[in-house]
């Protein structure tokens, strides 16, 4: 018998369904009991074109058997089984998320693609005045009826700067790990393979010219070149048939982290802002280069340093709960290229790094611009609002070596200390 990943996950729970997904959100395993109340079955009782999913791939070994790994959508197949969350359970969720932010210095929070659960959740608490931080929500394209409501009754901002939805967001394609991310080349590791399309094209395009013209900014999930390339083809004809509408459009493309050259220059000139968390180099880029080779990875992967030089700039983050929500972390990748153990020395393509006012800017500053809020955060400044967090060390100073040292000893939003170690 050919061995198969959830086997022993199968044995230690043979009676009880598991699925765990992986930390990237692109991929999971599942054990032989959740596969079978999925219906998802051995070749020899089921056939493998009824349960494949578009956009995603159930691994199989070479009988056709599933091996319990299931890939980008693919996972859905099993999660539509898993029972719903409780609105107690996320409170108190959201409440230990707000606290986590503020033991990490964060005052502002983008949350990438929710829906109406979430958004009903985040009103009752900005309703109580409890919000905590400031959240800057993307609706998720997933629900087709969700957009349509609100491209019907318009943008949501705060005048508070508590909740703004104004924002949908995209997911185009899977993760390098996990070869999902779509490629314009074959992947190096698995010839033949070129990642996934994780939504059609067409939407795409459709999304954009209905963002425009309700007033709504387009993020869109890319990390492979192809993903990133189509977007950005999608996203100029959208601009360019609606000119009026796009004069501050602020399009954004989530990820960026690996653009064919010749699409490097295109985000400055149709005003794209790439939001690339760094940290994601220095956990992907000692593997990376197994996926892409030497020349995509030192042409096109993790191109920060391009990018501000071509004059947009960029949006950083944690991608947390992908990546430690620790944004000191980031910030050492984005200005030393190395992984969180120091390696290599000088770092990986040390070209690309960030300056220390950069790297200050992609978090701060521009971090606010991607969210149309630069006029009232994202640098301390009279008339603006009053969150922002005291560190134990100059980070702006610090040497390299130190910086991981550094600890959040303050946070303060709205004017009041939410946080002090």
């Amino acid at each position: 018998m050919a061995f198969h990943l959830h086997n022993g996950i199968s044995e230690v729970s043979p009676d009880n369904p598991v699925f765990l997904r992986h930390a990237s959100g692109h991929a999971a395993i599942a054990n032989a009991k959740a596969m079978e109340i999925a219906g998802v079955l051995p070749m020899s009782t089921e056939s493998l074109e009824e349960v494949d999913v578009e956009g995603g791939e159930i691994i199989r070994d070479e009988l056709g058997n599933p091996t319990g790994i299931f890939n980008e959508r693919a996972m859905t197949l099993i999660a539509k089984h898993i029972p719903e969350s409780t609105p107690e359970k996320d409170r108190r969720a959201f409440e230990l998320a707000v606290k986590a932010c503020y033991r990490n210095g964060i005052t502002s929070f983008h949350d990438a693609g929710i829906g109406r659960e979430t958004i009903d959740l985040y009103k009752e608490f900005r309703s109580q005045d409890k919000l905590g931080v400031r959240i800057y929500a993307m609706l998720t394209g997933w629900d087709k009826e969700l957009l349509k409501e609100w491209y019907e009754k318009g943008p949501m901002v705060d005048s508070a700067h508590w909740l703004t939805i104004r924002s949908i967001k995209l997911n185009c394609d899977g993760a390098l790990g996990s070869r999902g991310a779509w490629l314009l080349e074959e992947y190096t590791d698995r010839p033949g393979h070129f990642g996934h399309e994780t939504l059609p094209m067409e939407f795409v395009a459709e999304t954009s010219k209905k963002g425009l013209e309700h007033g709504f900014q387009v993020c869109a999930h890319a990390i492979g070149d192809r993903a990133n390339q189509e977007i950005l083809d999608r996203y100029e004809k959208a601009i360019n048939a609606n000119p009026d509408a796009a004069n501050d459009h602020r399009f954004r493309i989530e990820h960026a982290q690996h653009l064919h050259p010749d699409d490097i220059p295109r985000f400055a000139e149709l005003n794209v802002i790439p939001a690339m968390q760094a940290i994601h180099m220095a956990s992907d880029r000692p593997w990376a280069i197994d996926r892409l080779g030497e020349k995509r990875i030192v042409e096109g992967a993790y191109m920060w340093q391009k990018l501000l030089q071509s004059g947009v700039p960029i949006v950083n983050g944690t991608d947390v709960p992908v990546e430690p929500i620790n944004p000191i972390a980031s910030y050492y990748a984005s200005v030393t290229r190395q992984t969180l153990e120091g390696t290599p020395k000088g770092g990986y393509e040390p070209e690309q790094k960030m300056t220390r006012e950069q790297a200050l800017r992609s978090y701060t500053l521009d971090a606010a611009y991607g969210a149309f809020e630069e006029d009232i955060k994202g640098s301390i400044e009279v008339g603006k609002l009053a969150d922002f967090t005291v560190f134990s060390k100059d980070i702006m100073t610090v040497d390299d070596s130190k910086l991981l040292e550094t600890e959040v000893m303050m946070t303060i939003v709205d004017g009041e200390v939410v946080y002090e170690k």
